[in-house]
Order: C-alpha cells, then structure tokens, then sequence
C-alpha cells in the first residue's frame, strides 16, 4: 500500500534528527514507498467547503544538516489529495493549535488525521489525565493562592507547573517553608489566564519518570528517564537521561485502564508519564515523543508498528 502523507509540523531545519520522533515516522514511511509532504500549522485554508494547504513534497535522510530536500510549492486538497494527515506541530496547546483541530476535523470522513483532532482538542495533557485521578498522585488545580497554600500544607512538598506546559519548562518545586509560593503564583497567574497545576512531589522521581508509549491502545515500548545533576525534572528536553525499563503490574494497570479509551478516540500515538511505578502524571496526546530512545535501546521499531496502524485503518476506511 502506497500513500500520500501530509505532515503538518514545525520547520524541518529546526528539529533534531538525532532524537526527534516525527522525523523517525517520516523516514519510516518513506521507507515503505509513502509520499510525504510538509507544510507548517499556519499554512491552512478552508474555502467553499474544502480545505487546503500549502505544502512541499520532501524526502528525508538520516544525515544531519541535510536531512530534507523540498519540492515545489504545492496546494494540496487536505481531504481529496491525502491518504493521512499527521498532526505533530510542537505545543504549545493555544488558540491557534485548538484552530488547527477546528480545520482538520472537517475532513475525517474525507482523510485519517493522526491523532484524532477532535480528541486531541478534548483531551489536553494536564486535563484529560483527571479522568484517571485514581492513579495520579494528589493534585490541584487551582488560580487560588490561598488553596495552594493549603495544597503546600497538607503535603509539605509540592510542584507548580502551568496547565499547559511541555517539555518540562516552567515547573518548581516549592518545598515545606513555602518562600517562593506566593511570588511563583503572581507569576503564573500573570503570565497565564487558565489556573495552574500542583501536586505531591514524588521523591521517586530521583529513580526516573518513564514514558509509555501506546499505539492504538497497546504499549509499543517505555524509557526511563533519569534526572540531570542537581534537577528534579526528568524530561530530555532539559537535560535527563535515557535507559532502559521494564513495566511494572501498576504501569501494566494503568496502560489497561487506557487502552478501551485511547482506541474509542482515536488516539493512536500517545505517551503516557509514570513515576514510582504507579503514579500517572501526564498524557500526551498533541505531539508525543521518545519513540527514537525506545527502539535505541528495545531494538524495537515504534515507527513500524504505528505505520502498520495508520495502514490497517485505511484498509478497514476504504473497505467501508
């Protein structure tokens, strides 16, 4: 099966051949004969009832600094000249990532969007993850400063984060004296309109925070990521490191609990965050990643096997 992928990313000069979990797919799919095509979140248009993009055919190639080569410009009719749309724009979740969702979910009877839009806009990171606070450690969210003071309180050690941060930017650890609460509050509250989320810090994030990759609901592979010297935050992005891991039963529990969820939403390429082996902190929906360190270290191909997803739903689409 030969297809037509639309990739709707940030700029290719941008990104990190070396770890980035969107270039992996593409060189994936290229490798299995699909066309590609590249084009940026604010390239859409939707006239007469049809939506488009301005995009360029790419082909990519695992060596840094000359890793794409566009075609020329092209209009592309996002529902009839596309067998699949991959929606991996970095965040941040704003308005003109919720447009995105508004424009492409116009087209799902047309075209598969990976991930669902409609899901994605519904089911943010921070947000969503409540649905599931049976096995998340205690959290708040909250604008009140007078309720994170009783947050701080009752659990002597808390994280501050913004609702709808990423890649492990923005988020303090207050500990029992409570001297930066107030100050980080006015911060938060002046820089974001939506409130902000607390939790119990977990002193087992020492051992590591492990992301869970799921591809339509089943675990394809996890990495542990460990701390950098004198930090708390684990994720890679911000200098933690990479190893290999095993689930635990608690990580099995939670993976199961998602799985009818992920798969009635199509949410087909999701991550999920756990420390401790049984505290759920996040799930990722908009543009999930750690599928390079996974395999590096798995031997596994992440990139395949959601491949052979995208290909058996359009099988099953086009059977219809």
């Amino acid at each position: 099966m030969s297809l037509t992928v639309a990739v709707q990313m940030d700029p290719l000069e941008k990104i990190n051949i070396s770890g980035d979990s969107t270039f992996a797919l593409m060189l994936s799919a290229q490798a299995r004969g699909h066309k590609l095509y590249h084009y940026l979140a604010d390239a859409l248009t939707w006239q007469d009832g049809r939506l488009y993009a301005g995009a360029h055919a790419v082909t990519v190639q695992a060596v840094s600094g000359e890793h794409f080569r566009m075609g020329e410009f092209e209009i592309l009719d996002l529902g009839k000249d596309v067998d699949v749309v991959l929606m991996r724009q970095d965040p941040p979740f704003d308005l003109g990532y919720i447009t995105a969702t508004h424009l492409l979910e116009r087209i799902r009877d047309e075209t598969l969007v990976v991930n669902d839009p409609a899901s994605v806009r519904n089911a943010p990171e921070k947000i969503w993850v409540l649905d599931f606070a049976r096995f998340m450690p205690p959290t708040m969210v909250t604008r009140s400063l007078g309720a994170a003071r009783e947050f701080l309180k009752a659990h002597d050690d808390i994280v501050l984060k913004p609702l709808h941060g990423f890649a492990g930017g923005s988020v303090f650890r207050i500990t029992r004296d409570g001297a930066n609460l107030s100050a980080l509050m006015d911060l938060f509250n002046a820089t974001y309109r939506e409130p902000h989320v607390l939790q119990a810090f977990l002193p087992a994030v020492a051992d590591g925070d492990k992301r869970i990759v799921l591809i339509d609901g089943e675990v394809a592979g996890a990495i542990n990521r460990r701390p950098g010297a004198g930090e708390f935050r684990s994720n890679l992005a911000v200098g933690g490191t990479a190893e290999a891991t095993e689930l635990t039963d608690g990580e099995r529990a939670i993976c199961e609990a998602l799985s009818p969820e992920l798969k009635r939403r199509g949410l087909l390429f999701v991550g999920i965050d756990v420390i401790g082996g049984k505290w759920l902190t996040e799930i990722n929906v908009t543009s999930p990643t750690g599928i390079v360190a996974i395999d590096k270290f798995n031997g596994t191909d992440t990139a395949g096997r959601l491949w052979d997803a995208i290909e058996a739903k359009i099988e099953n689409r086009r059977a219809a």
